[in-house]
């Protein structure tokens, strides 16, 4: 027979096929040369960080399914002609594009809603409407990195389609809200900007501009804020063909008047308000869900992307310290845009980048110390069979039971269960398991006590915790 494992234990092992020489040591030396870093604009996950990832993606999903959506996928690559048939050839520049073996043009998804209406698609008319669904995917954009925004970044897209009537554009508001709101923030810490495209466009056209304007003008309010005055009047001029005086009434849209003040100055013209009808609708609903707190009217929030087409809204914390935290709005005719049936639609996507930041700000991340429920400590080794034992009853209970993996002294035990945050500590000791008890101490007040070995075998015997 060859050698035996003993024997070969004082003889260093070469697997045959890899000598010394060949490639594999080359490749180690190698690597102990090179630090490969994380790609610019992406994070890694470490288990703290992906402590406080999963409490934001739980919270999003406990709250999308208390209010009767479905949760739903797709791949994280797309047909580049998917986003460049929504908004045009520029946004390629934005994306993470090749050609495949195959031939094909694919992208990296900077966004959900194409992919959305990709897959509804094909199945939506035999389903029941309205259709609730949402998704957490993981996005990329080639983008400047600042603060609030990386090259990539989950999302938690919310969508509600087959519903034209303004209770659906309420309820996803409504979900967006009460998702911030199990987070432990406050309407002291968030607002919701909202607007409508309909009623801005029958403001801006009752003022004197043009149809073809419209979209012009939407580009302009959407930076008035992050543009001087003067800038924003010059290029109403410039870009849209207005009049200073008609540039000036524009802007005098957005002086801070509430709904009551348009309806008062612009509520005679018929399509104002039908539009401010439905806004009066949409209050209602909201206030009848206890959320109206969280909601400021502003005509300011118009949203950059073309497809939107009714109300419109965006997220942003008390303070003005971070980007927006949320945005979204009514979008009726992007799914018939990508082949689909012509459905109405309202939805948003919530970052988890700005999210993370404004919950780290408030205090309210939750603490990522690691917390076991118990850990076995074995005086001598032959007695981790019986650990091995307790660990699997308590292990099916649904506790978090850890011991050390190899033999070690008993202080080095104690200090990986302090490590490890243990609530208990079971100390198996000879003398003990001889009277068929062990001892089981509490590690937060230090007090401990003796066990019988069979409460423990069956996963009890830890004070309150039987369960």
């Amino acid at each position: 027979m060859g050698a035996t494992l003993r024997e070969l234990a004082g003889h260093p092992f070469k697997p045959r096929g890899f000598p010394s020489s060949g490639p594999r040591h080359r490749f180690a030396a190698m690597a102990k040369d090179k630090v490969f870093s994380r790609i610019p604009g992406f994070r890694d996950f470490p288990p703290e960080e992906l402590q406080i990832r999963s409490h934001i993606f739980e919270a999003w999903r406990r709250t999308s399914l208390r209010y009767g959506f479905q949760e739903y996928d797709g791949p994280p690559l797309e047909v580049l002609e998917l986003y460049t048939e929504k908004s045009g050839e520029e946004i390629v520049g934005q994306l993470y594009n090749f050609q495949d073996k195959g031939g094909r043009e694919i992208t990296l998804r900077p966004e959900m809603t194409p992919s959305l209406a990709r897959i509804l698609g094909d199945r939506s008319r035999a389903m029941p409407k309205p259709i609730r669904w949402f998704t957490i995917p993981q996005l990329f954009r080639y983008e400047r990195q600042q603060r609030g925004r990386l090259r990539e970044h989950f999302q938690w897209n919310v969508d509600i389609v087959g519903e034209a009537g303004v209770g659906a554009d309420a309820e996803v508001l409504a979900v967006g809200i009460d998702a911030l709101r199990s987070l432990g923030l406050g309407p002291g810490d968030f607002k919701a900007r909202v607007s409508d495209r309909r009623l801005l466009s029958a403001l801006l056209r009752a003022v004197g501009v043009g149809e073809e304007s419209l979209m012009a003008a939407f580009a302009i309010i959407d930076k008035v804020e992050r543009e001087e005055p003067g800038r924003s009047l010059l290029r109403l001029q410039a870009e849209c063909g207005l009049t200073e005086d008609v540039a000036a009434d524009v802007l005098a849209l957005f002086d801070g008047k509430g709904l009551e003040a348009v309806a008062e100055a612009h509520g005679e013209n018929p399509e104002v308000a039908v539009a401010l009808l439905e806004l009066s609708e949409y209050r209602q609903i909201l206030q009848g869900l206890g959320l109206w707190d969280f909601v400021e009217f502003d005509l300011k929030i118009v949203r950059g992307l073309a497809y939107y087409t009714g109300i419109v809204f965006e997220f942003f914390d008390r303070r003005g310290d971070f980007r927006a935290i949320c945005g979204g709005g009514r979008y009726d005719r992007l799914l018939e845009l990508v082949g689909g049936e012509p459905l109405p639609a309202v939805g948003f996507g919530m970052g988890d980048v700005v999210l993370t930041e404004l919950l780290a700000d408030r205090g309210l991340l939750p603490s990522t110390q690691r917390e076991a429920d118990l850990f076995l400590v074995t005086i001598v080794p032959e007695l981790r069979p019986l650990a091995l034992e307790i660990a699997r009853a308590h292990r099916e209970k649904g506790r978090r039971v850890l011991y050390a993996l190899r033999p070690q002294s008993v202080k080095k035990q104690f200090s990986g269960a302090a490590t490890e945050g243990a609530r208990w500590v079971v100390i198996l000791g000879p003398e003990e398991v001889e009277r068929g008890v062990a001892v089981v101490r509490d590690m937060a007040s230090g007090g401990e006590g003796e066990v019988l070995l069979d409460a423990l075998k069956a996963g009890a015997g830890l004070g309150g915790t039987e369960g």
